[in-house]
């Protein structure tokens, strides 16, 4: 059983201090002349702290191009100069809490995967389920999981602030270059170089309940190689009793330019130990249960270790070339989630995962551009999960298998500009899953299993002005069958038991997606950008019966997005979006059972930034308000329907740099009671992961 190490709890920060401190500076930046960052020497670490309002997305859309902002759809760019200015905190999934439409969390429970959630999805709860993640042309998403959230969750937790270059979130299922969970959407990584790229630099950082972060990053070059190592341990105790993490990352990459290939090898290790304290109702909090109570009083526990080599090509200038990527990957990772005053649930995965991807992409002009390329996964291991009692396990398995899951696919994509204002777009995947899958559990339940899909891709974007483009897509996107779907497991209980029932027949889940949209520049520094989408899914896998599975469960979802931006110039910036889901529902729910998908129907975001000269040094401010709002769940017997508590996060940073030094002052605050972004709909009420109503930290980074 996972160790979860204990650690002595230092004194609380006070944020009446922090508080103080970040108004006090708000208030000396705003006195500050207009122009007058123009007439600032850039400070040693100015790759850390520049403009990141605007928006990179919608540069260059209209020429074809293999790159995700060339598509014809909402794509949104996350720099990582954007990063730098973010209140991160304790998950690395609040990169995304600026992305238009996106529900990023950080519900404090330890690293139980990443908060991802958009356009209405949110089959898998809170773990980025759903959405199709790759960082450096590697899939991250893993398939039957048992030590996290059931099939495809990613868990990004082994990533730093410091080792991302650039994050591109792809709106629906758009893009032909990854398959698997493309559902929702596709979010694309790319990892930092080292070299004059990215500066040298070492940070601490410290923060409410606990946390205590140190990173180091050296960067250099040495014979035409260039050299990123970024080393990070994150240690916290929870704002609930019971909680807490011990983290450490390690990343080292090298990169080379020979002739027209840029090839790099990098490799990473992540180990983490974390406890986390579970749910607490809602009623129960409200009749006065204190907020920092644990579930059950009985908090979870967890491990994870993640080992990784990768090897990549890619042209070296431009888009013409041929790209590979090759990469090996020891994934192991367990969770316990507290049942009872005695029982945990534990989930445990220990996986091999290896993979390859390759392919060619052809460029004439501006005119036209294709891609053609395959790729294949191969994941064996175990995934189990075993009823504990008193800390301690017992005979009963709720499954165990042992999985050997077999991915292959092909994909083609391309884009031709038909006139100097008119671009098309095509692709299409053909994916394949070949699974052997031996149940511990119910033998009789073992089985192969094959299946295949076709997702074809069309779109088009039509530069109606200089200064207005519009655009529409309609695409397909596919998720494959879970093993316990496959080759299902029954009741818990002992391994070799007589019985199984075997699915074989169940197909890949595809989904049918379209948008309409449109970028647009105004005079005066504004932007807009907005798009409307309905996606329909006519064969998502349900369980008809027990332990029957059939791919016959019909949902639907709709809804609009629209970003407004405004940049006069470099010293200020401001941006407010906001996403409305009209519809995300059941087709045909079970007899008794809720319609609605449980997703807000609100999402609202807002944000703006203020640079100034200070003194010798360079001030810049960032304050963002994120409010979700009618996330619908049912409750009772029989059930009736509820919406969760409204919920608004307020986040304010400002760093200041002089010479070789930034410090930064931050603070959050989630100022309703009990509300929380993510929650649990029961027969009894719900559920909810109390977040504390205000938390800060400071940080202090030197640059050599």
């Amino acid at each position: 059983m996972p160790s979860v190490l204990r650690l002595p709890r230092p004194p609380a920060l006070s944020l009446r201090p922090v508080h103080r401190a970040v108004l006090l500076i708000c208030a000396l930046g705003s006195a500050a002349p207009a122009n007058a960052a123009a007439d600032l020497p850039a400070p040693a670490g100015d790759t850390q702290v520049v403009e990141i309002r605007g928006s990179k997305e919608d540069d260059g859309r209209a020429a074809a191009s293999a790159r995700a902002r060339a598509l014809p759809g909402t794509v949104s760019a996350i720099t990582a100069q954007e990063i730098a200015t973010l209140n991160l905190g304790r998950d690395i999934s609040n990169i995304f809490r600026r992305v238009p439409g996106v529900v990023a969390n950080n519900i404090d429970q330890g690293d139980t995967g990443n908060g991802f959630r958009m356009r209405g999805f949110a089959t898998q709860g809170t773990h980025g389920a759903d959405t199709a993640i790759s960082i450096d042309g590697v899939p991250q998403n893993i398939p039957s999981s048992q030590g996290g959230a059931g099939h495809g969750p990613a868990f990004l937790e082994w990533m730093s602030a410091d080792m991302i270059d650039t994050v591109d979130v792809v709106k629906g299922p758009v893009s032909a270059l990854y398959g698997d969970q493309n559902r929702a959407g596709s979010v694309f990584i790319a990892t930092r170089e080292g070299g004059a790229a990215t500066p040298s630099s070492a940070a601490l950082t410290l923060d409410s309940h606990g946390g205590r972060r140190g990173s180091l990053t050296l960067s250099g070059e040495y014979a035409n190689v260039r050299s990123l190592l970024v080393a990070e341990r994150y240690r916290s105790d929870g704002f609930r009793h019971g909680g807490g993490n011990d983290r450490e990352n390690l990343f080292w990459k090298l990169s080379t330019t020979i002739g027209d290939g840029l090839y790099s090898l990098r490799a990473s290790y992540y180990r983490s130990d974390y406890a986390g304290a579970g749910y607490l109702s809602l009623p129960a909090l409200q009749a006065g249960l204190d907020p920092h109570s644990v579930q059950f009083n009985l908090p979870g526990f967890g491990a994870a270790q993640r080992t990784s080599l990768v090897f990549k090509r890619a042209p070296a200038r431009g888009e013409a070339g041929w790209f590979a990527t090759v990469y090996a990957e020891d994934f192991e990772r367990s969770r316990a989630i507290a049942t009872s005053a005695s029982g945990h649930t534990f989930g445990y995965d220990d996986r091999s995962i290896g993979g390859a991807r390759a392919g060619h992409t052809w460029v004439v002009g501006d005119r036209a551009v294709l891609t053609v390329g395959a790729d294949t996964r191969r994941d064996k291991g175990d995934a189990l999960r075993r009823q504990y009692l008193l800390r301690q396990p017992t005979a009963n398995y709720v499954n165990n298998q042992q999985l050997d899951l077999l991915t292959y696919g092909a994909f083609v994509q391309g884009q031709y500009r038909i006139l100097p204002t008119v671009k098309l777009h095509a692709g299409a995947r053909y994916d394949r899953f070949d699974y052997d899958l031996v149940n511990r559990k119910l033998p009789a339940a073992s089985t192969g299993y094959e299946g295949s899909v076709l997702t074809p891709k069309y779109g088009a974007i039509w530069t109606v002005l200089p200064d207005l483009e519009l655009f529409a897509n309609v695409a397909q996107g596919l998720r494959s069958p879970a093993a316990e779907q496959i080759s299902a497991s029954g009741s818990p209980g002992p391994l070799g038991a007589a019985g199984g029932r075997v699915n074989a027949a169940i197909d890949p889940s595809k989904v049918r997606s379209h948008d309409i949209g449109l970028n647009a520049k105004v005079a005066g520094g504004w932007r807009l950008a907005g798009a409307l989408y309905a996606i329909g899914n006519d064969d998502d896998i349900v369980n008809s019966a027990p332990d029957v599975f059939v791919a016959s469960g019909q949902t639907t979802r709709r809804g609009l997005e629209v970003d407004v931006r405004y940049q006069p110039d470099n010293t200020f910036s401001a941006s407010l979006s906001y996403g409305r889901i009209l519809r995300a529902r059941l087709d045909n729910p079970a007899p008794g059972a809720g319609a609605l998908l449980s997703v807000p129907a609100h999402t609202w975001k807002a944000g703006a930034q203020h640079r100034s000269v200070i003194g010798a040094g360079r001030l810049t401010v960032n304050g963002d308000v994120y409010v979700s709002a009618r996330n619908p769940y049912y409750s009772g017997t029989p059930s009736v329907r509820r919406d969760m508590p409204t919920f608004v996060r307020y986040d304010v940073k400002a760093s200041y740099d002089i010479g070789r030094f930034q410090g930064a002052l931050f603070a959050t605050l989630q100022p309703h009671r009990f509300a929380s972004d993510i929650a649990y709909g029961t027969a009894a009420g719900l559920l909810v992961s109390t977040v504390p109503r205000a938390q800060g930290g400071a940080s202090l980074r030197y640059f050599f």
